[in-house]
């Protein structure tokens, strides 16, 4: 699960890590949360090259009649991205990157929970895989949205959740952005490989 994150880098720090041709305009953000706009690397639909979004968080399936389904969806189960109806055409071929600083998970201690606040060992930036949809209501409004991909913890997180986002290594992000277009099924199961736990 992953509900709330940051993002206070530098725009150029920002550009160089996810290889953008100029820096992204950027305000720091210590509380990202579902529903808030958030920003994030895809491949421009025209030129196919690598460019800066703005997106609504909770990802709005294109056939969806209310767009308040995107609440529910802030996250998607790796698993089963390539087959739920919910997720199976964004997999396809809108794959995206979300930059974060950091994120929070809550721990249950009694009536209580204790945040805590995880962030790369050395800081700098993470990239988490993401998915993006467009959707466009009856009356021609339209939205563009994504959502956070999860998988099982690793040993660190394991204590705080059973959960944790999926984790893209720079020199993957090729791979997991792909050209485009709509992929082969060949394609989209050798992606599996890059969405497993964080080491």
């Amino acid at each position: 699960m992953c509900g709330r994150f940051t993002l206070y880098a530098a725009p150029e720090e920002v550009a160089a890590f996810f290889g953008l041709p100029e820096a992204p305009i950027l305000v720091e953000r210590y509380n990202i949360a579902p529903t808030q706009p958030v920003g994030l690397v895809r491949l421009n639909t025209q030129t196919f090259a690598r460019e800066w979004a703005l997106m609504h968080w909770g990802l709005i399936p294109s056939w969806s009649k209310d767009p308040s389904i995107g609440a529910r969806m802030i996250n998607a189960r790796s698993e089963t991205v390539a087959d739920k109806p919910s997720f199976r055409a964004a997999f396809k071929r809108r794959r995206c990157l979300v930059p974060v600083s950091g994120f929070y998970e809550w721990q249950k201690q009694g009536r209580t929970k204790q945040p805590y606040y995880i962030t790369a060992e050395e800081g700098g930036l993470l990239a988490i895989a993401g998915l993006w949809e467009y959707w466009e209501g009856a009356d021609g409004s339209a939205l563009e949205s994504c959502t956070l991909l999860t998988t099982e913890a690793n040993e660190l997180m394991t204590p705080l959740h059973n959960r944790m986002p999926v984790f893209i290594a720079p020199e993957d992000f090729d791979e997991w952005l792909g050209d485009g277009k709509e992929e082969s099924r060949r394609y989209l199961e050798s992606l599996q490989h890059l969405l497993r736990p964080a080491p």
